[in-house]
């Protein structure tokens, strides 16, 4: 895992984000920061078991349809099951030492 500052990179409104192996994060202090780096590599970890590029597919599809579901984009975003597993975990600082392989599919929910 690789984290680097990258202002520019990072969408409005957003800290950071994973793309294996890298962590890009607005802000130098971040670095830091254990949860917002556990958050980080929880995203990572279901990255590299999904395999980087079905994992953004996944991730982009399912933002569509959270939208849709949802007609408001911060919801749509938080609800999508990888964010609800980062979110819900980021806390727990030894979480990924017990993780079961895709446990992000015990976050869809279907309503």
């Amino acid at each position: 895992m690789f984290l680097i500052v990258a202002k520019y990179l990072i969408p409005k409104g957003y800290r950071g984000m994973a793309v294996f192996p890298f962590v890009l994060m607005k802000y130098d202090f971040d670095k830091a920061n254990r949860v917002f780096v556990n958050h980080e590599k929880i995203h990572l970890r279901q990255q590299l078991e999904m395999l980087v590029l079905p994992f953004f597919t996944w991730y982009v599809l399912e933002f569509f349809i959270r939208l849709i579901q949802y007609k408001n984009k911060d919801l749509a975003y938080r609800n999508i099951s990888f964010e609800r597993e980062a979110y819900e975990k980021e806390t727990d600082l030894n979480y990924l030492k017990n993780r079961s392989f895709f446990q992000f599919l015990h976050y869809i929910k279907l309503k």
